[in-house]
């Protein structure tokens, strides 16, 4: 699905949700299975603004420092507030209640960190874990062979809630090349729900991003992250 440099925000909205419909058809899935996270990195907020005048209900944000003046500026906006990029430990304290779920859980240890200040904060909070499915050293996230025997460690953080996963695939020149990764996701998906865990669901897979999100909705997604569709390219 194409959209233009010269499309109105409002226009981009309308054409990509259309895409993800279509997309959710050819998988056989119910129109509405997939949501649309909107990635705001470098957005500025009247944009922004423009988006959720055009029906965007969820955003995403990469950097803490830059989400935070948002959230306020917003803060009476009909949105729910997403964090999908690297978080430090160091900075969890300051996350923990502003945002709906997190997508980029990456270790043990930072699930350690979410569940001590959750805890101070009296509150339980909504995650997915980052899977590093193509194994790529420069990225964070759990080895998929790994996860599984770590699941009982994280499903007994009692102010965490599990909902599934999320991955980032290596970089590919078409869009078509990157479908094994997100089959791995949704298999490991499989396997994780197929231990039964209390307390760990795996019906939340966030997976595409502006380039291959319709491939992802074939392969399971049901948050696509979308950026560059929507708003154009970044400009920081």
């Amino acid at each position: 699905m194409m959209v233009s440099e010269r499309d109105t925000i409002a226009e981009r909205v309308r054409l990509i949700q259309a895409a993800v419909r279509r997309a959710e058809a050819r998988a056989g899935r119910p129109a509405g299975a997939v949501r649309m996270v909107a990635v705001t990195k470098s957005v500025p907020v009247e944009r922004i603004q423009d988006g959720i005048d055009a029906g965007l209900t969820v955003l995403g944000e990469n950097r803490l420092q830059e989400a935070l003046p948002k959230l306020e500026a917003l803060a009476s906006a009909p949105v729910r507030w997403h964090f999908i990029g690297h978080l430090q430990r160091r900075k969890v304290r300051a996350l923990i209640g502003r945002f709906d779920l997190i997508h980029s859980v990456d270790s043990v240890e930072l699930a350690e960190e979410i569940d001590r200040r959750a805890r101070e904060a009296g509150l339980r909070q909504d995650v997915l874990l980052e899977v590093n499915v193509g194994g790529e050293p420069t990225k964070t996230g759990f080895h998929p062979e790994a996860l599984a025997g770590m699941m009982s460690v994280l499903a007994s953080l009692p102010q965490i809630r599990i909902l599934g996963l999320m991955t980032i695939p290596p970089p590919t020149p078409e869009a078509e090349q990157a479908r094994p990764f997100f089959r791995r996701l949704r298999a490991l998906a499989g396997e994780i729900a197929a231990l039964r865990i209390p307390s760990v669901s795996m019906a939340e897979l966030s997976m595409g991003m502006s380039n291959d999100y319709e491939i992802a909705i074939e392969e399971g997604a049901t948050f696509v992250r979308i950026g560059t569709a929507l708003f154009g390219a970044r400009r920081g």
